[in-house]
């Protein structure tokens, strides 16, 4: 006879954001770009837990502390069909879809070894491009086009 019953992996948040369906290898880059490292509040994460949709995924809880839509945009470039839940209570009050920002600045690296942003202390910038379905960044300064896999993701100060 077939064992039924579920156990939760990653226990459950009274009040916070919970980011699920992360490909597993872009786990701490999403930790990164959100700055989760300097975080006060819990932070709970897993990875490599089993996904119909990815295969392997990577889940973060954060307790009491909710995002701002600019916030989570930045995470489309690592984890596109990231979804996000809002927790109040126990319960998912708010189930938020991502975009793709039209512009991306200051947390991805120009692949282009001579890019003013590599040799300046200049922001890098952007604009994100849709091309045969895949995501590419074209830089403001040296308009090099990087292709979303290939993307640098820059260490916080």
């Amino acid at each position: 006879m077939e064992n039924t019953i579920k156990k939760l992996k990653v226990s459950a948040i009274e009040n916070g954001t919970v980011l699920d369906h992360i490909p597993a290898n872009q786990l701490f880059k999403v930790i990164n770009i959100l700055n989760l490292t300097d975080c006060k509040n819990p932070v709970t994460f897993g990875t490599n837990l089993e996904s119909k949709l990815l295969g392997k995924k990577a889940i973060i809880k954060i307790a009491d502390r909710y995002f701002a839509d600019d916030e989570i945009n930045k995470i489309t470039l690592v984890a596109p069909q990231a979804k996000i839940n809002v927790i109040k209570n126990f319960e998912v009050v708010e189930k938020r879809v991502l975009t793709v920002p039209s512009e991306i600045t200051g947390i991805a690296k120009c692949g282009n070894p001579k890019c003013i942003t590599n040799h300046q202390p200049v922001p890098t910038r952007f604009a994100t491009v849709a091309d045969n379905g895949k995501l590419k960044l074209h830089c403001h300064f040296c308009e090099k086009m990087t292709d979303a896999e290939n993307v640098v993701i820059l260490a916080k100060n």
